[in-house]
């Protein structure tokens, strides 16, 4: 019996150690053979071994994709289906392979034709970079058949290029793909020892906001955003999709949040043809800027990518970040281009060796001392002594290989043979030679000439497709609609949108949150839910708004223990959700005698009503709440009497006691905030309205809703509006080639209603705006730089105030150079920025 486990004890550590190495060797195969790219070449074996066959079949023409497969069988073990899919991914990053026939679409999502239907052949750039097969090292096949490269020699940043992803066992990795002609750009600079960025550049297009790619590198995050533009008050416009999102999922991802009740939409329309075309239909009531605000917070219209670059160095992964990539390839090129350079350098000079011996071969009549000899160890001896008196001009010692080369020319040759046409040859390689020579001695600005040549060549058309820019952070409570209804029943102390039977309390969105208010003081904030126990006698129940440093909480309350009565002035800006928060002093049995919530800071009167039975000779007076300040929900307030109330009753509406709040327009993003980014616009009451001018020629008054929105690339001027002042605009007339200026008070103010205020015509556009009183603007006008002209002219008292509608008065001719605008006395340029000259 013991000698039976003993053996069971032995196998089961061999199988426990099997399984170890075993386990170890097949995720090692995976990481090395299939999933992660080589620093090297950027590619993973299998798409190695395609473009090796593609090249070993290359003959200039398009070869059909079924016999590229069939090709790559021979170096890739593991089936048609995964070269046939990495094909189609090489073949739509358009890059390496040139297409011919249905490729699919990475926009739509739509499939490749069947193999048999399709072409690729190798693209001219992956022939001057790829390939060289004096520089590349070579190992046998899996079946030992054939010969194929470990790597090819790569002379560019293909992996940054192209972008890869794979998941192995225990790792992954993601490498965004980049500008092909910033990737060139930065090489350069680096090679100039210049500091260079880069970004992620995507086909489908869009905009990323890269604040917090941190090189690539783990840890990293991008933000990817479709391009959404108003068409009119009912519907809004795709044009683009994110990154690794097909147009099919981004329309299922809007309609699952209009099902959801998150947006609220009539339609989505896919009119993808050539370009990238969403038409989502909004319902009536809805606006199209909370729309749009609402698709990037609840749709894949934004997603978040988080990259990790992880790849092979010397068989093992490593982690690393996009410079790191591309400080590596500029290493790994400069080595290639310094091998090729070698290996150029001894053709030429085994060129110039064999030039020179066949010239003193022929020239000397060397040939004629072979025709007595017998023998062949004769011959070769007897050449070797013509040669003697002449092995000093060479630059290397005869081999016997050179002298059978030399008994190997043709009489035909030796007959023909031109002098002249020798020398010159001589003199060429000898010119090549020190070129080559140059270059390896100034490797560096050869690299350089090198990634000029690749950019200069190759780079149009494959200009940055997505623009780069920060993005605001978008609230989804704030953008989501009321898509539910929220019950209560106040004296059991329950809320819910499931208690239908209980009292409405108003309609919210199922991603808010509650704030509640308890007659013993105690205040909690909890999600939206089906049914959720609060506490019972609520006094007070809305939505609450997290940070939000304006709406204040008037209370008065009696403190359990003394029976003193105080009021206390707050807001409720962070808190922990679902925690009991007591605003009174804590004493069982204090109670809430007054509570009201005030959005902007108002002070009401109330009526402070004492017991009758009270000592107190005044029993009735009344309280302001603006003469208390507003402090946080801890503090214990002020005492009102320590006599005891009956009840405290609402008198009067106050004023706000908090200035109008300050709003700024952040141009970057094109949106207003109230946390200080960008330029200040001013303080804005209830009434107030923002005056938006543009690029075409139009304005705009809006209201400073936050969730407005605002073409930050086509806005010349935005500010507070004052219907009072008077806008002075120039703008240039296309028809008559001429500026005009015009000075105007706004009449037309309907919200969100565009107005065109110069004259219509192709090729009209508006140079500068401004709401000056005073406008001074410098012309400078002249044909040629050197010979400008400066002109001052005060535009107030050049050009009286018409009606908006009227084409204004001529200033100046075509040959305006630029228009400058004149900071109006006493202003600080650095508090406000002046209008846009474009």
């Amino acid at each position: 019996m013991e000698e039976q486990d003993m053996f069971s004890g032995q196998g089961s550590a061999t199988i426990n150690e099997m399984y170890q190495n075993w386990f170890l060797d097949y995720a090692s195969y995976v990481i090395l053979e299939r999933a992660v790219p080589a620093i090297e070449d950027g590619l993973k074996p299998v798409q190695r071994r395609i473009l090796h066959a593609m090249k070993e079949m290359d003959d200039g023409r398009f070869n059909k994709v079924a016999n590229v497969i069939g090709q790559s069988m021979q170096y890739h073990p593991h089936g048609d289906a995964s070269i046939g899919d990495a094909i189609v991914g090489l073949g739509q990053k358009d890059l390496m392979i040139e297409t011919q026939g249905n490729w699919g679409d990475v926009r739509t999502g739509d499939s490749a034709a069947a193999a048999r239907y399709i072409e690729a052949r190798l693209s001219k750039f992956a022939l001057e970079v790829a390939f060289n097969a004096k520089t590349t090292n070579w190992q046998l096949s899996y079946d030992g058949r054939k010969n194929e490269p470990v790597t090819l020699p790569m002379k560019f940043p293909l992996l940054l290029a192209q972008g890869t992803d794979g998941i192995a066992v225990g790792l992954s990795t993601k490498i965004l793909p980049h500008n092909f002609c910033e990737i060139l750009d930065s090489a350069i600079k680096h090679l100039k020892g210049k500091s260079f960025e880069l970004y992620p550049d995507f086909m489908t297009g869009g905009m990323v906001d890269v604040s917090n790619y941190n090189d690539g590198a783990r840890g990293g995050k991008i933000r990817v955003r479709a391009r959404i533009e108003e068409v009119d008050k009912k519907s809004i416009a795709i044009r683009d999709v994110p990154y690794g999102i097909t147009t099919s999922q981004l329309a299922d991802s809007i309609l699952k949040a209009n099902d959801s009740g998150k947006i609220k939409i009539k339609s989505v329309t896919d009119n993808t043809a050539k370009d990238v075309e969403l038409i989502v239909q909004l319902a009536p009531g809805v606006s199209t800027n909370q729309t749009i605000d609402a698709l990037y917070a609840f749709t894949d219209c934004e997603i978040s990518i988080s990259p990790n670059a992880c790849i092979i160095i010397e068989d093992k992964p490593h982690f690393v970040g996009a410079s790191d990539l591309l400080k590596h390839s500029v290493k790994h090129t400069k080595n290639l281009l310094l091998r090729e350079l070698e290996i150029r350098l001894n053709e030429l000079d085994e060129d110039w060796h064999y030039s020179s011996l066949e010239r003193i071969f022929i020239e000397n009549r060397i040939y004629r001392d072979i025709e007595e000899q017998t023998t062949w160890e004769g011959v070769l001896q007897a050449v070797d002594d013509g040669l003697t008196p002449f092995k000093k001009l060479l630059r290397r010692v005869v081999t016997q290989d050179d002298i059978i080369r030399l008994t190997e020319i043709k009489i035909k040759r030796i007959s023909k043979y031109d002098t002249f046409k020798a020398d010159e040859h001589i003199r060429g390689v000898e010119s090549a030679i020190e070129d080559v020579k140059n270059n390896i001695d100034h490797l560096n600005d050869y690299a350089i000439k090198y990634y000029e040549n690749l950019l200069k060549k190759y780079g149009k058309g494959r200009e940055r497709k997505t623009e780069i820019r920060p993005f605001e952070t978008i609230q989804a409570t704030t953008v989501a609609i009321a898509n539910t209804k929220l019950y209560a029943n106040r004296k059991e102390g329950f809320i819910g949108t499931g208690l239908k039977k209980d009292e409405l309390e108003f309609e919210c969105s199922d991603i808010d949150h509650i704030i509640a208010f308890r007659r013993d003081g105690v205040m909690v904030v909890t999600k939206v839910a089906d049914k959720t126990f609060v506490g019972k006698d609520i006094i007070h129940i809305a939505v609450f708004q997290k940070n939000d440093e304006r709406t204040t909480y008037n209370m008065v309350y009696m403190d359990g223990k003394t029976g003193v009565t105080y009021a206390k002035r707050f807001n409720v800006t962070g808190i922990t959700r679902d925690k009991e928060y007591d605003l009174t002093k804590g004493n069982p049995n204090s109670k809430v005698l007054h509570l009201t919530a005030n959005p902007n800071g108002e002070a009401e009167v109330v009526a402070i009503n004492l017991s009758p039975g009270c000592k107190a000779r005044t029993k009735t007076f009344d309280y302001y709440f603006e003469e208390q300040e507003i402090k946080g929900r801890g503090a214990m307030g002020n005492q009102v009497t320590k006599y005891p109330v009956r009840n405290v009753k609402f008198k009067e509406k106050g004023r706000s006691t908090l200035s109008a709040p300050q709003i700024w327009y952040d141009d970057s993003v094109g949106r207003l905030n109230k946390d200080g980014h960008g330029m200040l616009l001013g303080r804005f009451d209830e009434k107030d309205r923002i005056i938006v001018f543009y690029k075409d020629g139009t304005y705009e008054v809006t209201g400073f809703d936050i969730t407005n929105r605002y073409d930050s690339d086509n806005v010349v001027l935005i500010d507070k509006f004052h219907p009072e002042k008077v806008v002075s605009a120039i703008y240039f007339d296309a028809k008559n080639k001429h500026f005009n200026v015009k000075r105007f008070v706004i009449e037309s103010q309907t919200l969100k209603s565009k107005y065109s205020f110069i004259k219509d015509g192709e090729g009209n556009y508006m140079e500068l705006v401004t709401l000056q009183q005073e406008p001074v603007v410098i012309i400078r006008t002249g044909k040629k730089k050197t010979e400008l002209k400066e002109e001052i002219v005060a535009l107030h008292e050049k050009v009286d105030i018409t009606g908006w509608k009227t084409i204004g008065t001529h200033l100046a001719g075509d040959d305006v150079k630029d228009i400058s605008l004149l900071p109006e006395v006493g202003e600080d340029p650095t508090q406000r920025e002046a209008p846009t000259l474009f």
